[in-house]
């Protein structure tokens, strides 16, 4: 783990294409400030982060406090199938996702059927709808894995206090805000964090689903380091300091989830 990580800082140093680098000290640094690429491959993978990490979080906090409830009919049932898409090829769900949201695809029909639009929608020609897309398949696949750890915490919360609550005529919602969100901290936290770094490190929906497009509309860092590296004449230096803006990016917004979620009692 340490001579890869020690060789890509010594790599960000470098300067030339291909296997022909020589060393350029902060060059890479400067060139980040000037590379219209680069600033949009950062604004979409802040705007990916900024939209469907808490979508994602709220909507598996959501489905755990349903599924936490023993007289939900089926419960097993559903939360097998929302938990699925965590463990589907991703191959495989990224190419159904590219035939659904294609301009002759089920969602496009199924809208038009419904009245709800009057001419197909170019879900991945147009740079909104592509990211909404984006947002919508990452969110698919990663709210059931989410939501797992919180209804694990959820199960493990003693059921007497939510009985003396109920006694007290305690409303559901406040039950819920005031009692089952405050002791699911830690989890909210953790899941946080989790989703935060799996966001700005976000590859393979934008790769197999959009290819980054339309005109760099879902182009993220790491899909722009790969470009750098292996689909054009290899950049390897510049490559390895993008990837160091996502390391700093990751240690800056981790910082300040802890502090935020600290506790401020002592």
């Amino acid at each position: 783990m340490i001579y890869p990580i020690l060789w890509s800082l010594w790599m960000s140093l470098q300067t030339g294409r291909g296997m022909v680098m020589s060393f350029g000290g902060f060059t890479n640094v400067m060139r980040l400030t000037q590379d219209p690429v680069f600033l949009r491959a950062l604004t979409n993978t802040l705007t990916f982060l900024a939209i469907q990490v808490p979508i994602m979080l709220i909507l598996a906090l959501l489905f755990a406090n349903a599924l936490n409830d023993s007289k939900l009919w089926g419960r097993s049932w559903f939360r097998t199938a929302i938990f699925l898409p965590c463990v589907t090829s991703l191959v495989a769900y990224s190419v159904v996702f590219r035939s659904m949201f294609g301009q002759e695809g089920i969602i496009n029909d199924m809208l038009m059927n419904l009245g709800l639009i009057g001419s197909p929608i170019p879900w991945l020609a147009d740079p909104f709808w592509a990211k909404v897309v984006i947002v919508a398949s990452i969110t698919w696949r990663w709210t059931g894995y989410n939501m797992i750890f919180y209804l694990a915490a959820m199960q493990n919360i003693d059921r007497s206090i939510y009985e003396a609550a109920r006694i007290d005529g305690v409303p559901a919602w406040a039950r819920f805000w005031y009692l089952t969100v405050p002791m699911l901290k830690p989890v909210i936290l953790f899941t946080t964090v989790i989703s935060t770094i799996g966001t700005l490190q976000l590859f393979d929906e934008p790769n197999l689903i959009t290819l980054g497009g339309p005109s760099d509309s879902t182009l993220t860092l790491s899909l722009y380091i790969y470009n750098l590296s292996f689909k054009f004449m290899p950049s390897f230096g510049y490559a390895a300091t993008v990837s160091y803006v996502i390391v700093v990016l990751v240690g800056i917004l981790s910082v300040i989830q802890f502090f935020l979620a600290r506790d401020r009692r002592a």
